[in-house]
């Protein structure tokens, strides 16, 4: 059986996503949020998934928002059997919910009901969990609130960043959604399996102002804020005098007097700043105007750190 799909997403995130409801499916329109300005230039873009779609001739819907009588017409037209939904961007209203004929799924980066709302790889990191994944979710009209159909658990690596989970969340979720569609084609409906009471949190949308790092915070919630934030916003902090984006660090167990914010010490392993717990180590570093380089690198350029060193202890 061929199931006529209507696909929503965005992002990058929602690429393999779209791939794999191609396969085997008939995906008869992509809607996608509106081109928006990016780049220097400021011009008009293309969201990855319209890229995508495009490429795949598939036709693309843009509205501002789902919620006229237009917006409902045009998807009851389509007559989809299923619409699914990745990091789409838009509310959909429950006069959209109910049009297709198995309702609409959701492919969401967590393990729900942990991390709802928007940024839930980020936040996964930043809190210091240890372990994440996808769910494939039938939705309704309340946030990532909806029965959870299939379920898939990874380990977060001791190192891994925001860019590299997101990357390896996208993979595992189209292979989740693979799975449904296909139970759904043999005839077989997945369970819908209600998500806990107990247990919800919400994954705020990352702001550009969060990502200051405060001196005062212990090492290893800095070192995990800096995980979470590569490759957007990207951390930044003072540093030896200057504004330094962080791309790069660790946390270091070190027992110190110095005041928060004070350079321990320089060497070629590292910056290693005094924290309200131990220190930080920044590894890879910006200067403005700059590119991201090794802590080897801004020494050569910073000879007045090169002998920097305070007793640890």
């Amino acid at each position: 059986m061929t199931l006529r799909i209507v696909f929503a997403g965005t992002p990058d995130f929602a690429v393999p996503s779209l791939r794999a409801a191609a396969q085997r499916n008939e995906v008869v329109a992509v809607y996608t949020q509106p081109d928006r300005p990016a780049g220097r230039g400021r011009g008009l873009t293309a969201s990855p998934v319209k890229l995508e779609a495009l490429q795949r001739g598939i036709e693309v819907l843009q509205p501002e928002s789902l919620k006229s009588e237009l917006s409902r017409d045009a998807l009851r037209a389509l007559k989809p059997d299923l619409m699914i939904v990745v990091a789409y961007g838009l509310i959909l209203p429950q006069r959209i919910l109910d049009i297709p004929r198995h309702g609409c799924w959701n492919v969401h980066a967590s393990l729900l009901p942990r991390w709802r709302g928007a940024a839930p790889i980020q936040r996964a990191i930043e809190a210091g969990d240890t372990e994440t994944g996808v769910c494939l979710m039938q939705m309704e009209k309340g946030l990532d609130t909806g029965p959870v159909l299939l379920e898939q658990r990874i380990a977060i690596g001791e190192h891994e960043t925001g860019g590299q989970l997101h990357d390896r969340l996208a993979a595992l979720g189209a292979q989740v959604l693979a799975d449904g569609l296909g139970l759904l084609r043999a005839g077989i409906r997945p369970v819908a399996k209600p998500q806990p009471a107990e247990g919800a949190t919400y994954a705020h949308k990352l702001d550009k102002a969060e990502a200051k790092l405060d001196w005062s915070q212990p090492a290893e919630m800095l070192a995990r804020k800096v995980r979470a934030f590569n490759p957007w916003p990207v951390t930044e902090a003072e540093v030896a005098g200057e504004r330094l984006r962080i791309h790069g660090a660790v946390a270091l167990p070190l027992a110190h007097r110095a005041a928060p914010g004070t350079l321990l010490l320089a060497s070629r392993d590292g910056l290693d700043i005094a924290c309200g717990e131990g220190a930080l180590r920044i590894r890879v570093l910006q200067r403005e105007g700059g590119k991201a380089i090794t802590a080897a690198d801004y020494l050569n350029a910073r000879r007045d750190l090169q002998h920097t060193g305070l007793n640890h202890t």
